[in-house]
């Protein structure tokens, strides 16, 4: 079973994008839970354990920077992976208005 984190930075602003709506689900579509980074661009999702297998993290990036006036390409990012092991895992997003990226974080 598996603890999951993520983080999202502003690459534009050069911050933590705090405020942003996360999504977790299985790739059935099935939501597990749903929360908004905190001030500093964290946040822990989901149970405390994740059972193996395939999810989803689902980003709602355009309504993150529709309020700052900022067009962006993507109106939302999704990161699927899959679990398998008991290791932590942390899955950080770089955001741009028309960019993304992401890794397996520790």
């Amino acid at each position: 079973m598996t603890h999951l984190t993520t983080h999202v930075l502003d690459a534009m602003a050069g911050t933590p994008a705090a405020g942003v709506a996360v999504t977790l689900a299985h790739l059935d579509g099935a939501i597990i839970a749903a929360a908004e980074t905190d001030v500093d661009g964290r946040l822990a999702l989901g149970p405390e354990r994740l059972a193996d297998g395939d999810y989803a993290l689902t980003f709602a990036t355009g309504v993150y920077f529709r309020p700052r006036g900022v067009a962006s390409f993507h109106p939302v990012a999704t990161v699927a992976f899959t679990v398998s092991g008991g290791a932590h895992l942390h899955v950080p997003l770089l955001l741009s208005p028309f960019a993304y990226s992401t890794y397996r974080g520790s």
